[in-house]
């Protein structure tokens, strides 16, 4: 069943074509027919553009059969490989109309529409109506099944205008990035790729090797697994054939990074090697494992905390929740009981036991009120 019309109002003008019909372009879809706006849906794979017809992110039209001196703004959800070719075709088929992509590598985009201009394939004109993007938003499931209309909600949506964008064209994707109630972030195509290369592409490598390491692991050590692995490889999940598009599609700034990394793991490694041969008081190896860490608790603390302020440090109260219907749910109403603002929660749950330890980071002036409230309603609270 489809969602009214939202009730806010909305900038974007339709109709809007989108071109991609995986995660981001299914939902961009389900945001725009959510808010009133009129979405046609496009994609290589009738399949695909079937499904997110049928989740509700458009209607399904062919090539040649859009309204295509009717729609306003094009929207190219693809993968960054073939990005390039799919705007330059697109402004092309849309005289008339805005055109953006949300690809996660903007260089190499950009320069080979550059390229299509000084060859003549396409006028600065044309290239004026074009304004690159890229919304910080995702998840590791992949296609329309998993399109959700608040993926951009708070999130970082990144504008990406060359010097020929035409301001009105840029206006039309920061409603657009608006409209789906993310916050527009303007930066050059370089400073883009380099920011996310740091904060997206080389954590995803990160995890799958991290994940591979798992290959040859024995079962008994993997039924050992916590929280913290699980953190850490999440990420793993994601398409191979996406990502591997994206980190050749910004190979510089990645390679340059995961140079940097190899280098702290060379000086960490040798540092172990000696501490394995000569003892765990060899000179150096304290040094160096107390290093690698410290430093991590550095980095770890510019990370932005809630709301995109700065980090706090929050106390956490550890709880054990049953693994039964309805338990996490009662948890979260005795906290609301007590008066206790979550500002941050996770579960982990316990190996060969049907049961689970929540965690739930407060304020610290809240935490020994929520642990003893929640002691006095029944609750088992580690450490209370």
């Amino acid at each position: 069943m489809s969602e009214p019309p939202s009730s806010h109002p909305v900038s974007t003008a339709g109709p809007v074509h989108l071109i991609g019909s995986g995660l981001l372009g299914a939902s961009i879809g389900l945001a725009l027919t959510r808010a009133g706006v009129p979405v046609t849906l496009e994609d290589a794979s009738p399949a695909a553009a079937a499904l997110a017809r049928d989740v509700g992110a458009g209607d399904l039209v062919t090539p040649g059969e859009e309204g295509r001196a009717e729609v306003r703004v094009v929207v190219i959800a693809v993968p960054p490989d073939v990005t390039a070719d799919v705007v330059l075709t697109a402004l092309r088929r849309f005289p008339d109309a805005v055109v953006t992509d949300v690809a996660s590598v903007k260089t190499i985009v950009l320069r080979e529409l550059w390229e299509a201009a000084e060859a003549g394939t396409i006028s600065p004109a044309d290239l004026a109506r074009y304004v690159g993007s890229h919304p910080m938003a995702g998840r590791e499931r992949s296609g329309a099944a998993a399109a959700d209309p608040d993926l951009f909600a708070g999130r970082p949506w990144v504008l990406v205008p060359h010097p020929g964008s035409d301001p009105a064209a840029l206006l039309a994707v920061r409603n657009l990035a608006v409209d789906l109630a993310a916050t527009p972030v303007r930066m050059a195509a370089e400073d883009h790729d380099r920011a996310v290369a740091a904060v997206s592409h080389v954590p995803q490598v990160m995890a799958s090797v991290l994940a591979a390491r798992l290959l040859d692991a024995p079962e008994s050590a993997l039924a050992l697994a916590g929280q913290g692995l699980r953190d850490t490889t999440r990420i793993a999940a994601s398409d191979p054939r996406l990502w591997a598009a994206i980190l050749v599609g910004n190979a510089g700034p990645v390679a340059d990074l995961l140079a940097a990394a190899r280098d702290d793991l060379t000086r960490l490694e040798e540092a172990l090697r000696g501490a394995a041969e000569h003892g765990p008081l060899s000179p150096g190896a304290m040094a160096a494992a107390s290093t690698t860490v410290d430093r991590g608790n550095l980095g770890v603390s510019r990370i932005p905390g809630k709301h995109g302020g700065a980090r706090r440090d929050y106390a956490e109260v550890e709880v054990l929740v049953p693994d039964s219907p309805g338990e996490l749910g009662r948890l979260f109403v005795a906290v609301g009981e007590l008066g206790v603002n979550v500002e941050d929660f996770a579960i982990e749950h316990a190996s060969r036991q049907k049961v689970g330890l929540a965690t739930i980071a407060v304020l610290p002036d809240a935490a020994q009120r929520l642990a003893d409230g929640l002691h006095e309603k029944g609750w088992r609270v580690v450490g209370a």
